[in-house]
């Protein structure tokens, strides 16, 4: 099999992280017989100082004509004071948009070998954590009106059924192929737009009778996961509320560094990356935990490329790397063995 992979190594730590998923994926094609052609693409901080643009029109387009896209992170200080419209997140938020991805899908779960690691008592960890945070990605107020008048800002939250309606099925047949148990999550108690969401959500309902659904206020979730993760299989959410809980999510399971994403729409061309963000208090260092984004390229294989023992073989790897005691400084626990960024890398490509 031969896939074209658009590969934006970003900002910050982000170049080192990319690094060691490739050397993964290389890795996967030399034993598995597949090969994996690279084009580097400018998004971000590196994008502006370059071309003064954080997504180039040019360089979206090698993204959408790729099989599939790998992303480290961008962003950093360096940019804090350029305008709005041209901060670095602004080329993701247009590299979602133009790739049409509008469903975000985060695992949150607790690896045996870093329980210890988690915030959380004991007791609620041995219970289990191991759910999936669909968000909605192109909707919501990260994409309404923004502006400022004088000492008034505004930015506007707007969802429409249909906006609801394609991230609603993917959270129903998500849950459908998990434990079949979905929790949808809003703010209707107060806002418009999570009335909207409710409905439509109890509407496609109908369609999944297998699917358990319950609805939870975004507060009460906040808590909940903290107090009860066990209770969740599938979370489904709007952008901010999405963005915001799968965050907090990634932090009960010990490190922020080990989660993977995958952003999907209409094709099988999906957007994969960490959700950490750039970290440019340690880029440059080795100390960067690469597994988030390996796990993405896991991700990849899986959803995009339909490689599913390809991407059990990377899981694998990284479990027997965790059990042999090996630990980045962000996972590091009495007994384990502190390695760098890249020794991490290798670590888990020898184990493929």
């Amino acid at each position: 099999m031969t896939k074209n992979i658009a590969v934006i190594r970003g900002d910050g730590i982000g170049p080192e992280i990319v690094g060691q998923a490739i050397r993964v994926l290389d890795r996967v094609a030399e034993v598995y017989g597949h090969t994996f052609n690279y084009t580097d693409v400018d998004m971000g901080g590196c994008a502006i100082d370059k071309y003064g643009d954080p997504l180039p029109q040019s360089e979206l387009e090698k993204c959408v004509g790729s099989d599939s896209v790998l992303l480290g992170a961008v962003g950093g200080n360096k940019w804090n004071d350029v305008p709005g419209n041209m901060r670095p997140e602004k080329g993701l938020l247009r590299l979602r948009a133009g790739m049409g991805v509008y469903s975000n899908n985060r695992p949150a779960k607790i690896w045996p070998q870093l329980a210890d690691a988690s915030p959380l008592k004991k007791s609620i960890v041995d219970e289990g954590i191991d759910f999936i945070i669909v968000r909605e990605l192109i909707g919501g107020i990260y994409f309404g009106e923004h502006k400022t008048e004088g000492d008034v800002a505004t930015d506007v939250l707007k969802y429409s059924e249909a906006e609801i309606e394609r991230i609603g099925r993917i959270g129903f047949e998500t849950a459908r192929k998990r434990g079949k148990r979905l929790c949808s999550v809003e703010k209707s108690n107060v806002l418009d737009s999570s009335r909207l969401w409710k409905k439509v959500m109890h509407g496609l309902c109908e369609e999944y009778p297998d699917v358990e659904l319950s609805d939870m206020l975004v507060d009460n979730c906040a808590m909940q996961i903290v107090k009860n993760p066990a209770q969740f299989d599938v979370i489904v959410t709007e952008n901010m509320f999405g963005d915001i809980l799968s965050d907090e999510a990634s932090m009960i399971t010990g490190s922020i560094g080990m989660i993977p994403s995958s952003s999907l729409g209409a094709t099988s061309c999906g957007l994969y990356e960490p959700i950490h963000g750039s970290a440019p208090d340690i880029a440059g260092q080795d100390i960067a935990n690469p597994i988030g984004t390996i796990l993405s390229a896991a991700m990849m294989l899986r959803f995009s490329f339909d490689l599913d023992r390809e991407a059990d073989a990377v899981e694998a790897a990284v479990q027997k790397v965790l059990s042999e005691g090996f630990r980045t400084g962000d996972i590091m626990s009495v007994g384990c063995r502190k390695v760098s960024t890249s020794e991490m890398g290798d670590l888990i490509a020898e184990r493929i």
